[in-house]
């Protein structure tokens, strides 16, 4: 049996520990990086002022996370924005410097739902994966309505539940409990990340993602900084 201690330690400081090797098969309900696309909704200056359910700086981080991940295990990323010129405003910085405006094919639309936009629901359906993983704003706008047309149309949809704001606790609490009841599962950001990472030994990815938390993980990162600074000592 393996000490977490040693592991969680070994981890964080490179240590290449050998543990027994075992083989069990993972659930196919975890995502990984070639099984899904990620629909970035909407992360937008003007989307974020009357959000209420998250502190923007948090959110913020968490949609960092999510930008650097999908980028670092080369996910399928789509970004669609409403209005962006008009009403909206540009996307967060955190994802621009991640997916940059001039190369990444920002699909802007003036539907609510991205499912009802030509152009995102070809992008979407496009990127030939059966599971969806959707961040965004509104909660109870612009991500239930995707979110409930793609699962009615046979998709296995992921909400990144702090990936999402809304103008109140309720209405972001309430979308989330209709999505669920509908068949949608809930993660967060953190969640995402590992997820996709799985397995410390992965070193082409370990550097990484323990930089991206480093720089979006809040105390999750400071312990990471800390481990690889102070406890190699």
């Amino acid at each position: 049996m393996k000490n977490p201690i040693l592991s969680c330690s070994a981890f964080l400081l490179g240590i290449t520990v050998a543990f027994p090797a075992f083989a069990q098969k993972p659930s196919p309900e975890l995502l990984t990086p070639s099984n899904h696309v990620l629909v970035m909704i909407d992360h937008e200056s003007q989307m974020a002022f009357p959000v209420e359910n998250i502190d923007i700086e948090e959110l913020r981080n968490n949609v960092g996370l999510l930008a650097g991940g999908s980028k670092i295990f080369k996910v399928p990323t789509i970004i669609t924005t409403v209005a962006e010129e008009s009403f909206s405003g540009p996307v967060f910085p955190e994802i621009e410097e991640i997916y940059p405006k001039a190369s990444s094919n920002y699909i802007d639309r003036t539907t609510m739902n991205a499912w009802e936009d030509g152009p995102a629901h070809k992008a979407i359906t496009g990127a030939g994966k059966k599971k969806i993983v959707i961040a965004g704003l509104w909660t109870s706008v612009c991500i239930v309505g995707p979110v409930l047309s793609a699962i009615q149309d046979g998709y296995e949809v992921y909400v990144i539940t702090d990936g999402c704001g809304d103008t109140s606790e309720q209405a972001h609490e309430m979308a989330i409990q209709r999505m669920i009841q509908k068949g949608a599962k809930p993660m967060t950001a953190t969640q995402y990340v590992l997820e996709l990472q799985r397995d410390w030994a992965r070193a082409e990815t370990y550097g990484p993602v323990t930089s991206l938390f480093k720089k979006y993980g809040g105390a999750y990162g400071i312990g990471i900084q800390y481990a690889h600074e102070v406890i190699k000592h």
